[in-house]
Parts: structure tokens; C-alpha cells; sequence
């Protein structure tokens, strides 16, 4: 009876502590030591409520698709955590569950801003539905495709129906990703979430290590990289990325493959100069 107990257990760990890395170590943002807990003075300006108005947004979208897929979605909110952080996961006990885990202390960040905090959401989402390339073979989409993912199928899908002409005439939008979201898309509401998702991903990346080394827009990455990288990219790498995948005009309708790095994306081998993932982290088969 207790060598049963053991090879459940044994098996219970190996099928359900993934996370943002093949063994569990790291989430949304490598392993820091950040902790910014309620009240602290260094919080940024995002309430509870929004916290769960965001996550109910992604969640109510996402849930009756996953459940298509014959899993279920399954969101943890710990608000009052300072964790600076945010985990997938997939467990099969009892149903394929997708789950992610979201933390008050990286909503509290002072560079973040809400937009940013659902690419976040998105982000963790994307490991489990934003297809290849995949990390080693395992269920996890990469960093990078799980960033790309975010801005180019799940913040348009949750935030298409928003009034977003309005909400950006009240942001402050850099001029750079204004023209070229405006020059990419030829509808206002198109060209308004592209600013939303290019802004959020700009936020994101100083959060990242941006505010303290540097992003921008017209600054983008000049890394190549030999092979694909599945580890985090570098906080410019990882704008470049939520703005690339903001630029892509493929329908967010369209899905992405778990086996093709090129079903539902915007890809070099078809042609594409904008919209298309950072060489910075991704390695194009055909090149």
C-alpha cells in the first residue's frame, strides 16, 4: 500500500508542478525577491476590483473555449500575496485543468498598467493554448510565443468589443507604436486595441528590467539568436515581441497549431515584413 502511495505521488509531481519552465522554477518573470504586499508605498494605482475585473474578462472569454478542448480553466487570485510574479500550470487528477496563478504584488507594480496586467494573464494563458513552438516537447509554449500569443490573439479576442477609440484618446500613447498600429490596421477600433496591447507590452517590459536598462519602440533588439530560445527573453526582446504581435493582421479568430510554428501567425516565410516574432528569440525554420 505504500509503495502505491509513492508511485501516485511520484507521479502526481511529475504531471502537475509545470510551470512558465519545464521544472517549476520560474513563472511570468524569472525568480526574483520582489514583494510588494497591500498598502506598501511603492504600489502602483491598480485596485482589488480591477485585479479580478481583468482576470474575470480573460476568464470568461477563455473558459467555455478551453472546455471545448475538453479541459477546464481554473484561475487563482491570492490579491493580498506580494509575490511579483505569475505561474501556469496543467494537472490531470481529476480532468485536464489548465491552471494559472495570478498575484496581487505584480498587479501592484508601479510600472505595470491594466492592459499590461491582462497581456500577463494572457501570457500565462498562452502557455497552455498558444501553440508552437513548445518548450522541449512538453505542454508549455514557450516565453516568447506565449508573450506573441497574448498580444496577437487574446487581447484582441477579450477587448474587441470594448470602446477602445475612447479609452485610448484618454491614454498617453508613444507617437511611434500610434503611427505604425495606425498604419497597419485600417479600422479605429483595430488600430486602437494594437495601441492598447503595443502600451501594455511597453509597460510590461519595464516591469521586466525595461525601466532600469532602457525600451522603446524605435530601439528594437538587435540579437539573433542560432537556435530558438524558450527561456525569457531580454525585457526589449520582449516588447518587440507583445508589439509585433499587436502589428499582425491575422485574424485573432484563426487558431495557432501545437504542431506548426506558422498556422495563425504572421511569418517571414509568407512574406510578412511587420507582425512577425523577433529573431531576437525565434528561430524561423525556413531561414
Amino acid at each position: 500500500m505504500k509503495w502505491i502511495l509513492a508511485t501516485l505521488l511520484l507521479f502526481g509531481l511529475s504531471h502537475n508542478s509545470f510551470s512558465c519552465s519545464p521544472d517549476g522554477s520560474t513563472g511570468f518573470m524569472p525568480e526574483n525577491d520582489m514583494n510588494i504586499p497591500v498598502g506598501h508605498r511603492s504600489a502602483g494605482e491598480m485596485t482589488e476590483e480591477e485585479f479580478h475585473q481583468i482576470i474575470d474578462k480573460v476568464e470568461n472569454h477563455y473558459s467555455p473555449i478551453i472546455k471545448d478542448m475538453g479541459a477546464r480553466l481554473k484561475i487563482k487570485r491570492n490579491w493580498k500575496s506580494g509575490t511579483v510574479n505569475a505561474f501556469a500550470q496543467q494537472s490531470w487528477w481529476f480532468g485536464k485543468i489548465y491552471k494559472v496563478t495570478m498575484y496581487g504584488g505584480l498587479a501592484r507594480h508601479p510600472e505595470i498598467n491594466n492592459d499590461g496586467f491582462a497581456l500577463v494573464v494572457c501570457h500565462e494563458l498562452g502557455h497552455h493554448i498558444g501553440g508552437a513552438p513548445k518548450k522541449g516537447g512538453m505542454w508549455a509554449s514557450n516565453e516568447g510565443q506565449s508573450d506573441y500569443f497574448a498580444s496577437l490573439k487574446c487581447f484582441r479576442a477579450v477587448y474587441e468589443n470594448d470602446n477602445n477609440i475612447d479609452i485610448v484618446a484618454k491614454m498617453d500613447v508613444d507617437p511611434i507604436a500610434r503611427a505604425t498600429c495606425e498604419s497597419q490596421w485600417s479600422g479605429a477600433n483595430d488600430q486602437a486595441l494594437c495601441i492598447r496591447a503595443a502600451m501594455g507590452g511597453y509597460h510590461l517590459s519595464r516591469v521586466l528590467g525595461g525601466a532600469k536598462t532602457g525600451v522603446a519602440f524605435d530601439t528594437p533588439s538587435k540579437a539573433v539568436v542560432s537556435t530558438t530560445n524558450h527561456a525569457h527573453p531580454q525585457a526589449q526582446c520582449r516588447l518587440d515581441t507583445y508589439y509585433q504581435g499587436a502589428l499582425c493582421t491575422i485574424d485573432h479568430s484563426i487558431d495557432v497549431s501545437n504542431k506548426s510554428a506558422t498556422e495563425g501567425m504572421c511569418n517571414r516565410v509568407d512574406g510578412d515584413v511587420v507582425g512577425v516574432r523577433p529573431l531576437c528569440w525565434y528561430k524561423p525554420e525556413a531561414i
